[in-house]
Parts: structure tokens; sequence; C-alpha cells
């Protein structure tokens, strides 16, 4: 009878800690400002937030707003990668490009070796939207589990 109980304890307790998952976005930033004038990083949030401290709920009844200052909300613990722009004065250098293929693939494959599993990838860019724009982002989120 006690093995039993001791069985189906942890039976419960490995079903519930499987249930459980921790999720982690790593984000990069690679500039297509013309000229090379941008920033391109990978950057990794070291700090959690709790969303519903920042959520209110919306009904009829009651419409107010979270009053959570922004501040709260802002992250400075966090891991910053510096990557190499896509643009240098001469205009777009693939060798930029590899060396930042080289250190994404160096943070994702150190992710995976932590035991995150990269389950979704996605990514968007603003691009130049003219002669006097000189602004663009590339960027790119990549969503693990563990």
């Amino acid at each position: 009878m006690k093995k039993s109980l001791i069985t189906l304890l942890f039976t419960v307790l490995a079903a519930t800690a499987a249930q459980a998952q921790e999720f982690k976005i790593i984000t990069t930033v690679e500039s297509i400002v013309p000229s090379g004038l941008g920033r391109s990083r990978i950057i990794d949030g070291n700090a959690d937030r709790d969303y519903k401290e920042f959520a209110s709920i919306q009904t009829e009844e009651d419409n107010s707003r979270n009053k959570a200052d922004r501040s709260d909300i802002r992250v400075k613990d966090f891991e910053e990668t510096k990557l190499l722009n896509f643009y240098n004065i001469a205009g777009i250098r693939f060798q930029n490009i590899a060396a930042n293929d080289a250190l994404i693939s160096s943070k994702l494959t150190a992710m995976a070796a932590e035991g995150w599993e990269l389950v979704f990838v996605t990514s968007g860019v603003e691009a130049d939207a003219g002669d006097k724009d000189g602004q663009g982002i590339f960027i790119t989120r990549y969503v693990f589990k563990k």
C-alpha cells in the first residue's frame, strides 16, 4: 500500500512538472540604415515581468485603465550582444551579415545547450521609406520553451 501511494505521488508530481512550461524570447535588431550609422544587437532580457501587473480588464461597468508607471515595465537587466550593421559607407556588406549569422547561431546553440527548445521564429522590417527617411531595422524574435 505504501509503495502504491509513493508511486502515485511521484506520478502526480511528474505530470504536474511536465505540464509547466517556461518561455523565453531573444530578439535581434539589425540596422538597415544607409552608411552604417545604425545600431545592431542581440537582446536577451534577464528580468521577469508578470503581465497581470500591467493589464486591465475592460467591461461596460468598469472601463478604468491600468495606472502602472511605464518605468515599472522597463527592463534594465538584460544582456546586449553587439552585431554589425547590414550597410557600411559603400553599401550592403555581406561579411557583416555572415558575422551576424555566426553570432546569432552561437547564441541559439548556447540556448539549446541550456535546455531551451526553439519553437517559433518571427521577423519584420521597417525599411527606408525614401530619400528623407534614413531609418530602418530588421527585427527577429526567437521564441524558446522548456
